[in-house]
């Protein structure tokens, strides 16, 4: 099993708090996939905005932390560490489902697979789990940039 803690995903993305959005990689496979976990607590900041009554974790950050996800597996399949230099971003996002509500308390499970890489382009198929419930999915395309 390959995993990774804090420590190690730190070293993959450039992302602090309170934008890092992966605890720890589960497993991982070169060229293949990633699982990865984000614990969601009431202290996260966008719950005190998004909805204080009813705490719901956006969307958009379940799509991120997919993005992150993504970006851990690219750079364990290039065998690269990012430097203050390098720059991972979005280039689509496609087919992105919600099924179900997370709230604090939850555990996200990000399973993310490889599907292509084609001219610097790298297309993934994401999901991302509470239990054994889909809570979102979406076709992610990314590129690297190692300035």
């Amino acid at each position: 099993m390959n995993a990774l803690d804090i420590h190690e995903v730190l070293k993959y993305l450039p992302h602090r708090y309170p934008f890092l959005l992966i605890d720890r990689v589960l497993d991982w496979a070169k060229d293949e996939s990633l699982t990865a976990i984000k614990n969601v607590t009431i202290n996260e900041p966008f719950f005190q905005g998004h909805f204080p009554h009813h705490p719901v974790m956006p969307g958009v950050l379940i799509v991120e932390a997919m993005a992150q996800a993504c970006a851990i597996l690219s750079m364990k399949s290039m065998d690269a560490v990012p430097n203050d230099d390098s720059v991972y971003y979005f280039v689509g996002i496609n087919k992105a489902r919600f099924k179900r509500p997370v709230s604090p308390g939850d555990q996200l499970f990000f399973k993310v697979a490889l599907k292509r890489r084609m001219k610097g382009i790298w297309q993934f198929e994401t999901e991302a789990h509470v239990g054994e419930e889909l809570a979102a999915s979406a076709v992610l395309m990314c590129t690297y940039k190692g300035i």
